[in-house]
């Protein structure tokens, strides 16, 4: 029986929103009304059931397209897709007389409003709101935000004498400018997630090349299609979490997500913590059985080890993402003023496409690092027998664990942008 591997490793794409233009979840979201409870507790689904698809279509493309284009053709391979997209697109256009639409004429972009925000705290630095006549728009509303970033609330002050009072911000403009400048901390935070995120598709997948990857006699399976369990982890966690898990949790916090969306952040960074720590104990069992078997120098030897021992990482990773990654998209959606939630998500994106960024260049570095002058392979070498993806891997799990840190500290301040900032 011919299994599916080809001659060489096929790196799959994991589940992840940056493949996405974030306009299509700014769009969905806009389908829910955030004045309506029952609403705002469904939109909190969608973020779930949405990546759900997501691993859905990654299970699809890892068992059953990889299997028709290295089986029967790329062309069908191809094909396949490509049908599918349009009949996604015909059952888009099906619904367009349903969708809501938000349309606000004669306001501001966003944008203008949150720079002129702070082109005017500048401006106004040397002055101070003593009188009540001095602000514009009178006094900051009894609100936790507003005492944050004081200093944007010199933005609503106008210079004595002036009695054009459109040239001050208003209040929502303010908060809204605080509510941004309050994500980047958290948006920084984060970028240890995407470190983390970017290895199933790069080492853990290379380590998968030099396992026992037989099914049977004849049958063998690529090392990316491991990456299957990642996605199968996600289809079956998140109904469990969205119907059972959300509803118990909601009945003890009072909250229509269960827990917060920055608990739930917070949630999956410490799981990726024990996925790194797990992951560095399956490498030195790997290298362990390569020093037992004397293959240390043979790259190419298939190791005595199968490579089912590498299945319960990418299942940790499936449940981190299942907090984290879900989490964020939320997050950064919802935090967002409601005209740019687009620019939330693709923040989220960013994540994800830096943290890859970030990940090669520290691979480059501790590369340079620990091989010295005498021409030793370090921590990375083609010949993975004789690397050490184990110390990688514990120092991941230790900047995730500074990163957990830091998060925390930020999270704990962190004010919750409400519905009172679009209803002032």
């Amino acid at each position: 029986m011919k299994g599916i591997e080809g001659s060489e490793p096929r790196y799959e794409p994991t589940p992840c929103p940056s493949g996405l233009k974030p306009c299509l979840q700014a769009f969905g979201v806009d389908q829910f009304d955030q004045k309506n409870e029952e609403e705002r507790k469904a939109k909190s689904s969608f973020f779930n059931w949405w990546y759900f698809g997501l691993a859905g279509g990654v299970t699809i493309s890892i068992l059953v397209l990889s299997y028709i284009q290295d089986n029967v053709s790329w062309s069908l391979g191809f094909g396949i897709p490509c049908f599918l997209m349009v009949l996604g697109l015909l059952l888009f256009l099906t619904g367009a007389r349903t969708y809501r639409y938000s349309i606000k004429k004669d306001q501001r972009s966003p944008f203008v409003r949150i720079g002129r925000v702070f082109v005017a705290s500048v401006k106004n630095w040397k002055i101070s709101p003593t009188t009540r006549e001095e602000v514009a728009q009178g006094d900051l509303p009894y609100q936790q935000g507003s005492y944050q970033f004081k200093f944007l609330n010199k933005a609503l002050v106008l210079p004595r004498g002036s009695e054009e009072s459109g040239k001050a911000c208003s209040i929502n403009d303010v908060e809204e400018a605080k509510a941004v400048l309050r994500l980047f901390p958290i948006w920084f935070t984060c970028l240890g997630y995407g470190i983390v995120s970017a290895q199933p598709s790069t080492f853990f997948t290379k380590q998968a090349t030099t396992l026992d990857r037989s099914i049977g006699p004849s049958f063998h399976m690529t090392a990316a299609s491991l990456q299957v369990s990642r996605a199968l982890t996600v289809l079956i966690l998140i109904p469990i979490y969205d119907l059972i898990f959300v509803p118990i949790a909601s009945s003890i916090t009072r909250k229509p997500s269960g827990i917060t969306m920055l608990h739930r952040i917070g949630t999956g960074i410490f799981l990726f913590i024990i996925t790194m720590v797990f992951a560095a104990l399956v490498e030195l069992k790997r290298l362990k059985t390569a020093e037992q078997y004397h293959l240390l120098d043979m790259p190419k030897a298939t190791l005595p080890i199968r490579a089912w021992w590498l299945v319960p990482q990418f299942i940790f990773f499936g449940i981190s993402d299942l907090f984290t990654s879900v989490g964020m998209q939320e997050f950064f959606c919802d935090q967002f003023p409601n005209e740019s939630r687009s620019v939330g998500v693709s923040l989220c994106s960013m994540i994800t496409g830096l943290g890859n960024l970030l990940s090669s260049f520290l691979i480059s570095v501790i590369g340079k690092v620990t091989s010295g002058d005498g021409g030793d392979d370090g921590w990375f070498s083609d010949n993975l027998n004789g690397a050490h993806l184990d110390y990688f891997y514990c120092l991941l799990a230790g900047l995730t664990t500074l990163e957990l840190v830091v998060f925390l500290f930020f999270a704990k301040s962190y004010i919750y942008i409400y519905i009172y900032i679009y209803i002032y």
